[in-house]
């Protein structure tokens, strides 16, 4: 058996598993009827109507999922999750009813706002599920195979349905597969998440994870390498189409096959990478990772043909889960477990952030200097954000750092541990529990992450 495999003989992990692939399926299925459903409303501005919900799509994800952070710990995640599933299956079961494109679009935004608010936590599960780091990364390397068997069958599927039947079944289909993954969450014995001992207000609350984010150095660096990712993978999802429709003069059936070079490659990677992260650091992998599109770019402006495209697309697939799927682990390495949700929310969030950015700079290239320009320019984007990267992320990036706290007399909830060491007056109740007490001013050594406690990076 596959070391990759290894996490389906946790039965909690078993069943969430179950549960993402049957809803990647049905996500699958609904974005070829979105494409149809686009040209229905609008036939002469289709594309366009699909570039503004993918817009939406960002928007969602970037205004939805700090606030989904910020709170997340005070949910019930196995019935949160459900119950996102259930509003998702009730989304996509209208969508066929829209007679308008602005009904499209809300009720695009509503759907990718619900996405929003179940990726981020569902990510922010998996380590409390699976605290041992070998299962965790063998579980991302199957998550992202996951997502690019989906991306490999879905249109396939969706080709043979359309042979009998019409688009708006493809739309009932997610429903039903998102109710599935309602009751397969249902059937899993999820843990509580451990409540945050964060004090302050309501924007205390939604900002502090992307402030947390951007204040870890590691996790700059992170960014930057999905924002060398973004750039690649604009790359093939923005001007796939047009180099072999436009350059090379080739037929539609020629797109599909190109694309499958890139999954083919990122699938490759996820069944390798969790022996290499045995051996090498996060941190290594990654650069590496990035090297790779950054090579596969650049060879882009040779103008190739059909077939030269099948590697370079390959490559790009490889060099893009190897980024991907350690950043799920340093995410999870720089901060406590109460915080996991606002970390991987925040994650989520600016991630995506970097994908908007990569595509519309992938079209406006393309658009204004042909393919040429559009390989050159991203592999300048992907080049400069692997050398950030690099120097944000230090090679020597030990986990115990030394820092000094300042006195301070504040409340919030807590337990007992290295930084709360007081008397008690014995009115204070079972931990965690809030009372105001006094933090001398002292230095001292431990794991770091940014939290209620540490505020700022150490030097």
């Amino acid at each position: 058996m596959l070391k990759i495999f290894e996490p389906l003989k946790d039965h909690t992990f078993r069943w969430l598993f179950l549960g993402q692939l049957i809803s990647l399926i049905g996500t699958g299925l609904t974005t070829v009827a979105l494409a149809l459903l686009a040209f229905d409303l609008s036939p002469s501005d289709a594309g366009l109507v699909l570039g503004v919900a993918l817009a939406i799509k960002m928007v969602a994800y970037l205004s939805v999922a700090p606030v989904v952070g910020g709170y997340a710990s005070r949910l019930p995640r196995r019935r949160w999750l459900a119950g996102l599933n259930v509003a998702r299956a009730t989304l996509v079961a209208v969508l066929p009813v829209c007679s308008e494109v602005w009904q499209l679009f809300l009720l695009m935004f509503l759907l990718n706002a619900l996405a929003a608010g179940y990726t981020p936590v569902y990510q922010a599960l998996l380590p409390d599920i699976l605290p041992d780091e070998p299962r965790y990364t063998e579980a991302l390397s199957l998550s992202r195979m996951a997502m690019e068997m989906e991306s490999l069958m879905s249109p396939a599927l969706a080709a043979l349905l359309l042979i009998f039947t019409g688009y708006t079944l493809l739309f009932q289909l997610n429903a039903i597969a998102f109710i599935g993954a309602a009751l397969l969450l249902l059937a899993a014995q999820i843990p509580n998440a451990k409540i945050s001992d964060r004090s302050g207000g309501i924007w205390q609350h939604v900002s502090f994870g992307i402030r947390s984010y951007i204040r870890t150095p590691r996790l700059r660096g992170v960014l930057l390498l999905n924002l060398a990712l973004s750039a690649a993978g604009a790359m093939i999802i923005v001007n796939t189409v047009v180099y072999v429709r436009s350059v090379l003069g080739l037929s539609e059936q020629a797109v599909p096959l190109l694309m499958i070079a890139a999954g083919l490659g990122s699938m490759l990677a996820a069944i390798l990478l969790p022996k290499l992260l045995d051996r090498w650091p996060d941190r290594s992998v990654m650069l590496w990772g990035a090297a790779l599109l950054v090579a596969a770019l650049s060879t882009g402006l040779l103008q190739p043909g059909y077939l030269a495209l099948f590697p370079i697309w390959f490559i790009i697939g490889i060099g893009s889960s190897v980024i991907l799927i350690p950043t799920g682990r340093v995410v999870r390495n720089s901060c406590g477990a109460s915080d996991r949700n606002d970390f991987f929310s925040a994650s989520f969030a600016l991630t995506h952030g970097m994908w908007l950015v990569a595509y519309l700079l992938s079209g406006w290239l393309g658009n204004q200097f042909g393919m040429s320009g559009a390989f050159g320019g991203l592999a300048v984007v992907c080049l400069l954000a692997t050398l950030m990267a690099a120097r944000y992320w230090s090679k020597e990036d030990p986990d115990a750092l030394w820092h000094q706290h300042p006195a301070i007399q504040h409340q919030h909830l807590h337990v007992h541990d290295q930084h709360h060491q007081h008397e008690h007056q014995g009115d204070e109740g079972p931990e965690p529990h809030s009372h105001p007490h006094h933090h001398p001013e002292h230095r001292h050594r431990h794991r770091f992450t940014i939290d209620e406690h540490h505020l700022k990076w150490p030097g």
